[in-house]
């Protein structure tokens, strides 16, 4: 019996790998990943490497054994996510493993936004496959804002948010939240809203931002239309582009991306990373 960490080498499942190895014995861990390659450092460290392909179902009735504890990490594919996550679940009951994580998104049934669509219909997925399961309903991560850091100095920030609230943690705590949840009990069959302890606004990320770089950046609320022009000459593909103004306008403008449960710090033991430290670290890193 494994805990097995599916997307292990992108950049959430990197991070999940490496606080499971806080926490338990190399051996206790499976890594699924499409290149084994990509995985060699992890391999060095003992951890089991399982190569399959969310695109290729006959290569995942190898993945899985019986008895594993999973983490699906949903696929990065907006509008491909369904027919994969359900090649993942159909081999995991197939196997016989003893508990699904599932990685989702914050609210759940009650996200009325595009982005949601495809976890909501894993989550219903998972649940009608009668496996025991857990749901990380993942609020958004601090790094989509922060790897945009180079334009945002020279540019400002753009959104069409408003003054919508964002409950954002690091990459980092959502990874260290998942790892808790594999390697502990009492989890069965039960969702967890995870966010950032504090949320804040565009304007008081822009504002924090112009702080600590002594830049003088400025939020600039677009009308969508424009926001959506911005991302597009930026090249960004336009279907993803048009899901990123939904989730500003349908999502975070009204308050659905604000947390605020505590459902993460709690699984942590310690408050999440405040905003102004996730942009002390980026714009060290830019150094």
């Amino acid at each position: 019996m494994s805990i097995v960490v599916t997307g292990a080498t992108g950049q959430l499942g990197r991070l999940v790998v490496a606080a499971l190895l806080d926490r338990v014995p190399a051996g206790d861990i499976a890594a699924v990943v499409r290149d084994p390659g990509k995985a060699a450092d992890l391999a060095a460290r003992g951890v089991a490497l399982r190569v399959a392909d969310y695109d290729q179902p006959e290569t995942l009735a190898t993945a899985f054994q019986a008895g594993d504890t999973v983490l699906l990490i949903s696929a990065n594919e907006v509008g491909r996510r369904l027919p994969q996550h359900t090649a993942v679940v159909e081999a995991a009951q197939a196997a016989g493993v003893a508990r699904l994580v599932y990685t989702s998104i914050l609210g759940g049934p009650r996200a009325d936004f595009r982005l949601a669509e495809e976890h909501k219909a894993t989550e219903q997925l998972i649940v009608d496959s009668g496996l025991n399961h857990t749901f990380l309903r993942n609020g958004w991560y601090t790094e989509n804002y922060t790897d945009q850091m180079s334009v945002q100095l020279e540019h400002g920030v753009l959104g069409s948010a408003g003054d919508g609230r964002i409950g954002a943690a690091p990459r980092a705590d959502y990874a260290e939240a998942a790892a808790v949840v594999l390697t502990t009990e009492g989890h069965d069959n039960t969702a967890y809203e995870l966010s950032g302890d504090q949320a804040f606004t565009l304007a008081e990320y822009a504002a924090e931002l112009a702080r600590q770089s002594g830049r003088p950046v400025a939020y600039h609320d677009l009308p969508p239309e424009q926001f959506l022009q911005a991302l597009t000459s930026a090249g960004v593909p336009a279907p993803f582009a048009e899901i990123l103004v939904d989730v500003d306008v349908n999502a975070i403008r009204p308050g659905l991306l604000a947390g605020g449960s505590g459902d993460l710090a709690r699984l942590l033991g310690r408050p999440t990373v405040p905003l102004a430290d996730s942009i002390t670290a980026a714009l060290k890193n830019r150094q």
